[in-house]
């Protein structure tokens, strides 16, 4: 008996299922990292305005007295250094999606919507760490070449990773939020820098800690992992409202 040609068809037809989670996520990462290593846009600008930020800190301890201790608050000076640089990268990270009209298209794509969370939350990741690779180096060489840090200086490595993941993760959702708000530049630093206090408190004591050669088991171990526990909490808020938040 001859097979039905409808029924044939189909058996012919190609498989067209949707695209798996990771095949999403790798290719809305692909497409920032493309856009941004074409144009430099968002690395140029962040990597301007930290060295901008050096000057600055330069500037204003030219003056300080002879027996000022640059190690003492090195630490706060390195975490505001990547605060101002990171609301810089934040509020450009969906200028083009913004101007081109493009995340509606994404919006349309059958897709879970935390894909573009942790597709964002990446690339922004990503940037914000090659401007600290650049200019973290720097911050040593002006300020702290003719001091002797601590042995456990090094270890300031651990406080540098996990509060770079939690801005860049909770910054992404505030951004993803001020995005189409007006004043947005000054709405995301008044949402972001209360929200993300207690990760900065931490991250600024445990590496103070590292520079100075203190209580290792006792305070930087406690910051260290205070940090890492609000990442924990605050990426999983910020991964589980994004549906919400970026189909309002």
């Amino acid at each position: 008996m001859a097979a039905n040609p409808s029924q044939a068809t189909r058996a012919e037809a190609p498989s067209t299922g949707r695209p798996s989670t990771l095949a999403q996520y790798r290719t809305l990462l692909a497409k920032d990292l493309r856009q941004e290593f074409r144009t430099r846009e968002m690395l140029t600008s962040m990597g301007i305005y930290a060295l901008l930020v050096l000057v600055v800190f330069g500037a204003a301890l030219a003056q300080s007295a002879r027996g000022f201790d640059i190690l003492q608050v090195s630490g706060g000076l390195i975490w505001a250094l990547i605060v101002f640089t990171s609301l810089l990268g934040l509020n450009r990270s969906f200028s083009h999606e913004k101007e081109e009209g493009s995340l509606e298209g994404i919006l349309l794509v059958p897709l879970d919507r935390s894909v573009i969370f942790l597709s964002k939350a990446t690339s922004n990741l990503l940037f914000l760490a090659v401007v600290e690779i650049i200019t973290l180096p720097l911050f040593y060489f002006f300020f702290l070449t003719g001091e002797t840090p601590s042995s456990t200086f090094w270890m300031t490595v651990g406080p540098l990773a996990v509060g770079t993941i939690g801005i860049t993760g909770i910054g992404t959702l505030l951004a993803t939020i001020t995005m189409n708000t007006r004043g947005k530049d000054v709405l995301l630093a008044v949402l972001f820098i209360p929200l993300t206090y207690p990760l900065l408190y931490a991250c600024t004591a445990a590496t103070t800690v590292a520079v100075l050669g203190g209580d290792i088991g006792g305070a930087y171990v406690p910051a260290l992992a205070l940090a890492a526990g609000y990442d924990v909490v605050m990426l999983l808020v910020s991964w589980l409202l994004y549906d919400y938040v970026v189909s309002a």
